[in-house]
């Protein structure tokens, strides 16, 4: 407590006085553009991961950031999910897993934490059908591997979810919303976002142009391949490779790719064969 009771005090002492002015403007209401739907995990800050500045996002944070389905609890989620987007007009949500995540660790063997933590045993009943999918379509995997499928796999299952609240399905059917899929990597800092597209989680940069056209792509970044996507039978991001070329996937080189030849750049923390499994299917 005394580290959060000296916390207040430099708050009030350094920050708020530096931005008087935007708590001026911030006390006669909130514009939040993005809904923004996380774990409760400690070690995941969405303003800091984003760096956005407050008043900016509208934060729901829970174990596993799960979206149980409309009318399965009484949670304060669909009270917040109908509020952001009714009320504050918001636009743009985002779902965010992210790795080494308790929940996901708790859902893999979630029989065995029934007796011991009951309510985690029910609320993760919301992640049922990530549960189901995983045993049924990946039996080959396990340890670290199996964690990053089911983070992954459950951010999927929880857009579904969100796609069940009427206020939701009636933006989304007028073109006023959309839903991002993104997972965290808590050891290296890095953010993948999925591209229904391709069925593939991607850097977000993907989307924005982040090269110089004389020069290519920055150095360290991830770019598109040209290369053609492998098919992928499951609907979402992740299944078994079907061919073993992983000849789409290079090692980062200086940037001097021209425009139209970029490159594409291995997160390090994966072996190219996993790599060409969870991101390209």
């Amino acid at each position: 407590m005394e580290k959060l009771i000296r916390g207040v005090q430099r708050f009030r002492e350094t920050y708020y006085a530096q931005h008087r002015d935007l708590f001026e403007q911030l006390s006669q209401g909130q514009h939040p553009r993005v809904l923004f739907i996380s774990c409760s995990d400690s070690r995941v800050d969405p303003a800091l991961i984003t760096q956005t500045d407050l008043g900016d996002i509208f934060v729901i944070r829970n174990a596993g950031n799960i979206v149980p389905p409309y009318g399965s609890a009484n949670g304060g989620e669909g009270a917040t999910i109908e509020y952001a987007i009714s009320a504050l007009n918001i636009k743009q949500v985002i779902i965010c897993g992210h790795s080494h995540c308790g929940a996901m660790k708790g859902l893999l063997k979630l029989n065995q934490i029934q007796e011991d933590l009951p309510l985690v045993y029910d609320w993760l009943q919301h992640a049922q059908a990530t549960r189901r999918l995983v045993n049924d379509n990946y039996p080959d995997l396990s340890g670290e591997e199996l964690m990053e499928v089911t983070v992954a796999e459950n951010v999927l299952t929880q857009i579904e979810n969100l796609k069940t609240y009427p206020v939701v399905r009636s933006r989304l059917f007028q073109g006023k919303l959309d839903i991002h899929g993104w997972v965290y990597h808590i050891e290296t800092g890095e953010v993948l976002a999925y591209n229904p597209d391709t069925h593939a989680y991607e850097y977000p940069q993907t989307e924005l142009e982040q090269y110089h056209p004389e020069v290519g792509p920055a150095p360290g970044r991830y770019v598109r391949t040209s290369a053609p996507v492998v098919a992928c039978e499951n609907p979402h991001y992740l299944g078994q490779p079907q061919a073993e070329d992983h000849s789409a996937y290079t090692t980062p080189q200086q940037p001097s790719s021209p425009r139209g030849s970029q490159e594409t750049f291995v997160p390090t923390w994966l072996s190219p064969e996993q790599a060409h499994r969870i991101y390209n299917g």
